[in-house]
């Protein structure tokens, strides 16, 4: 007989996209290789230009994720630097958005019982990454260095395909910048050529939910406050 747990009743797209969240705490029930490919199949119906699809994924289980969240964990308590190979976040920090990263960072750390300098819990709770938190698979997303910001733009609806359509199998995703900082050590393990870069990292699992990090909220802002309307009827 299988451990597997059999698919949960499938959720409407209205509901999986609504539902979906970061979950930062995963349960060891493993995830089939098939089941994985079957996602990436499905989220492949992301829109690309030109139909270039210019994404690449390499998904590690077993004990070559045991062997690599091993070296990066290390790397992260000898106090080795990070260093990102491409800059994901604005060199200098503004309204409003200093202030979402900041509200973000201390709902985790508060529904975890992480007071403001903790620094020491925080290192802890950061060095979580590497063990994709203890999700059984991790996925990373890789594109050839010479494609242009709209392929880029072409892998994150990829990535957010594979994330909905997670939510589909019963499964739950992070998406992990976490591992760009790190990506000599990664990239090493996976084999990449010179000619790849890592987009960005991602645990696939089984949530636990009964973790407290899976159970606080993220607040969104409105489409009234971030949409201009124009040409439209007025009721």
């Amino acid at each position: 007989m299988s451990d597997t747990p059999p698919l949960p009743p499938p959720l409407s797209a209205l509901d999986a996209v609504a539902g979906r969240r970061s979950v930062r705490a995963f349960l060891a029930t493993p995830v089939e290789r098939e089941t994985v490919l079957r996602i990436l199949d499905l989220a492949a119906r992301a829109p690309s230009g030109s139909n270039m699809q210019p994404w690449k994924v390499h998904a590690i289980a077993g004990e070559a994720r045991a062997a690599l969240s091993a070296e990066l964990l290390a790397a992260h308590e000898a106090g080795e630097p990070e260093v990102p190979e491409y800059p994901y976040y604005p060199e200098s920090w503004r309204e409003p958005y200093v202030g979402r990263r900041r509200a973000v960072g201390w709902a985790l750390y508060g529904s975890l019982g992480i007071g403001k300098g903790d620094r020491e819990r925080m290192a802890r709770q950061h060095g979580r990454n590497w063990l994709f938190f203890g999700a059984p698979v991790g996925l990373f997303f890789t594109i050839d260095r010479d494609m242009g910001k709209g392929a880029w733009l072409d892998l994150g609806m990829f990535m957010q395909n594979v994330m909905i359509v997670a939510r589909g199998f019963g499964l739950e995703t992070c998406p992990q910048a976490a591992f760009c900082y790190r990506h000599a050590i990664t990239a090493r393990h996976l084999g990449l050529p010179d000619s790849e870069i890592i987009a960005s990292g991602m645990a696939l699992g089984h949530a636990d939910w009964s973790a407290p990090e899976n159970n606080f909220p993220t607040e969104r802002e409105p489409a009234e406050a971030f949409t201009r309307f124009t040409g439209f009827r007025q009721d």
